[in-house]
């Protein structure tokens, strides 16, 4: 359960405590509770990393991943660019941690993925609110779509074969890129191709499936956008979280071409990606729309368990996406 205003043993109030997720402070101080230790980009083997400076203000980066096989060779073929955006609920994980560092190595060792990939560290909430995350997110493509100097990006780069991906927020964020980028033109024309959301993050004020019916909106899924977006208008009926609300785009307005939804089976989102994965197969979108369910799992099970065999599975299935 939530609870709010607790007090601590030692006097500091706790105004909201979301149990192994967040701590929120009377000072305005945060604990995050799942941040996983920053790493230092690394060549791995088969897999290489470096990071870059995307803008400096507002402050937005990325880390880059290539295989190493692919670095001294110019004259490689093109590989597939697969622009990241990483979970943690809009406050927490990092492009730099060793969560995510450790995936992107195995993803593309173990896929065996030629692919370009380019995971955009954006600003957190609540110290930054949303919708800054999007705009940053935003920004980051439009980065990739006119980068002309950075020799990964300029010599390996395909643009003709540019995808976007998130996991559980990451994914909330892939879907409203995409449709930015089907409503306003990206540099050099570059058009995205397909994009992947894995156990996306959405919401609405009626619960859906098997999401309890009295007192969903107490449950940490609710409070945390209550928590990154304070003074969303509209609240959990805002479209940024509920791509069905009132107000929200036409799905069928969605820039790409392809999509595929993953859910996981012991997810509490899972009924959320069904239910988005529906409202674009009815919406009219003109593209290739698949669904894919992980068995037995639970919420971003590929992220923390990256060497389990589901997580394995759900990685080749993802580089078959992007790669064919």
């Amino acid at each position: 359960m939530v609870s709010i205003s607790v007090a601590k043993a030692d006097d500091e109030e706790v105004t909201i405590h979301i149990p192994n997720l967040v701590k929120v402070f009377k000072d305005g101080s945060i604990e995050r509770l799942q941040n996983s230790p920053l790493v230092p980009p690394s060549t791995l083997g088969s897999v290489s990393s470096k990071d870059v400076v995307i803008s400096n203000n507002p402050s937005i980066s990325a880390r880059l991943y290539l295989p190493t096989k692919l670095i001294h060779h110019h004259d490689a073929h093109k590989v597939p660019i697969l622009v990241y955006f990483h979970g943690g609920a809009f406050f927490f994980e990092s492009a730099f941690n060793e969560r995510h560092h450790n995936y992107f190595n195995l993803f593309l060792s173990k896929a065996e993925a030629d692919i370009l990939v380019v995971s955009v560290d954006y600003r957190l909430a609540p110290e930054i609110p949303l919708p800054a995350a999007y705009h940053d997110c935003w920004q980051a493509l439009k980065w990739v779509a006119s980068n002309d100097y950075d020799p990964w990006i300029l010599n390996h780069g395909d643009f003709q074969r540019v995808f976007l991906g998130g996991d559980s927020a990451g994914a909330n964020l892939v879907h409203n890129v995409a449709l930015r980028a089907g409503a306003e033109a990206l540099p050099n024309g570059v058009k995205v191709l397909g994009a992947f959301l894995s156990q996306p993050y959405f919401l609405s004020t009626k619960p859906i499936g098997s999401e309890a019916v009295e007192g969903h909106e107490e449950s940490p899924p609710y409070v945390v956008w209550g928590l990154v977006y304070p003074n969303a208008p509209g609240g959990l009926d805002n479209p940024l979280i509920n791509p069905l609300a009132p107000e929200a785009p036409s799905l069928a307005t969605l820039g790409c071409s392809k999509i595929i939804v993953c859910v996981a089976e012991k997810d509490s989102l899972r009924d959320r990606g069904v239910w988005y994965y529906q409202a674009v197969k009815n919406s009219g979108w003109h593209g290739h729309l698949e669904l894919y369910e992980a068995e037995h799992e639970d919420h971003v099970f590929n992220i923390h368990t990256p060497e389990s065999e589901n997580a394995l599975k759900l990685m080749k299935r993802l580089a078959h996406f992007i790669l064919h």
